[in-house]
């Protein structure tokens, strides 16, 4: 089997070509290349059985060199993408080595590559747009408020409610509070929407510390929180988030 490595970090390429020596002995490496330029090149010159492509690369992007390439070459990429972006590899059925690559799970990808089809030039299209898409941010799940000199880091999870106070947002836990620099708008962007909901412009609450949900004789809704403080009133606006509670 011949081989071409492609990785613009030369410990990295070093790194596989050692690997490849070991679980693959009779396979030849017949170049090692920094981009995805002399990638193409190379690939197209010396037409080797198989490619290790890292995805990303500077010019050409392992993915564009495979849609580009020409001649017959089975593809392998390399990546330090996380695992969300790796379940866009599987569902593609394109074989992947997630950074760091070890020498099992390397040895596995090179003996399955006699059977592997080669990816068409819309998948592999595909496949780097879906890539390229950027991934939502984790909601928030560390606070960091200043307490004197000393810095405290609050649980988002064990948050009752958040309050604006101008441009400052008091977290309340139980008795406890902080106040914390962010508005309450800026704050409410970087929390799990399914884990807190604003009821009023105000306040945004943990649903799951939600005691009670009660309407007074104007219609008005009230919410009583699990720590036992003041009933907080629901806005019309925030009403329909408890229409099936």
């Amino acid at each position: 089997m011949r081989l071409l490595i492609a990785d613009d970090e030369a410990p990295l390429r070093a790194w596989l070509v050692r690997l490849v020596a070991e679980v693959a002995p009779d396979a030849e490496i017949v170049a090692a290349v920094a981009d995805g330029d002399a990638a193409l090149a190379r690939i197209e010159a010396l037409k080797p059985d198989a490619a290790l492509l890292d995805i990303r690369m500077p010019g050409l992007s392992g993915l564009e060199v495979a849609a580009k390439i020409s001649v017959p070459c089975r593809i392998i990429f390399v990546t330090a993408y996380d695992e969300f972006a790796v379940q866009a590899f599987e569902q593609a059925a394109v074989d992947y080595l997630l950074k760091p690559v070890t020498a099992e799970r390397l040895k596995k990808a090179l003996d399955r590559l006699p059977a592997a089809p080669a990816a068409s030039e819309t998948l592999l299209r595909e496949l780097l747009t879906r890539l390229e898409q950027p991934a939502a941010a984790p909601p928030l799940r560390w606070l960091r408020a200043a307490v004197g000199d000393s810095l405290r880091l609050i649980d988002v999870a064990e948050v009752d409610r958040f309050e604006a106070a101008d441009k400052y947002t008091t977290v309340h836990v139980g008795a406890k509070e902080w106040l914390i620099r962010s508005s309450l708008k800026e704050l409410e962007s970087q929390l799990d929407p399914q884990a807190f909901w604003r009821i009023h412009r105000g306040s945004v609450v943990r649903v799951a510390a939600i005691r009670e949900v009660r309407r007074d004789l104007m219609g008005r809704l009230w919410i009583e929180l699990r720590d036992g403080g003041k009933a907080l009133p629901v806005s019309r606006s925030y009403a329909h988030l408890f229409r099936q509670m």
